[in-house]
């Protein structure tokens, strides 16, 4: 078997372990962009929705907060932001620690978009497996997210 070494902390590791992470990361990457890119309820960008993604998670934000967080200008979430408070899925407030700075929050429609579209793109893919795998197959995949799960346990 041969043993390679990472760069970073030079501990072997296996040619299958290497393979296996490979894989792991072509499949989860092409699947994540598979997700974002599908339409979701209500006909929202796929930027509009990561940015409802984002506040979800992180809450409150100003706007070039989630810029950052999203990877791209201000000017560019600036209109995303736009977009969401005139669709009400946002507010925008002052922030209550510094009233100079505009703070944006989910409402509860924007909350409610939100999860209807991850259910809707877990829909989609659960039709995509059930349409291209064996019940064997499907079981296969559980058992291997369950594994992949522990590997990302801190």
């Amino acid at each position: 078997m041969e043993i390679v070494t990472d760069n970073s902390d030079d501990l072997p590791v296996s040619e299958p372990a290497l393979r296996a992470a490979t894989a792991t990361w072509v499949v989860l990457s092409r699947l994540r962009r598979t997700l974002r890119e599908m339409p979701g309820e209500g006909g929202m960008s796929p930027s509009q929705a990561s940015a409802l993604v984002r506040l979800d998670k992180l809450g409150p934000s100003s706007a070039s907060e989630l810029a950052a967080a999203e990877g791209m200008r201000p000017q560019s979430m600036a209109k995303i932001v736009t977009a969401l408070l005139e669709a009400g899925y946002v507010v925008r407030r002052p922030d209550p620690e510094d009233g100079r700075r505009q703070v944006i929050s989910l409402t509860e429609q924007g909350r409610t978009q939100r999860h209807g579209d991850r259910r809707a793109r877990q829909a989609l893919l659960a039709r995509a497996l059930q349409e291209q795998c064996t019940a064997q197959q499907l079981q296969t995949i559980v058992e291997a997210m369950a594994l992949l799960e522990e590997v990302a346990q801190p």
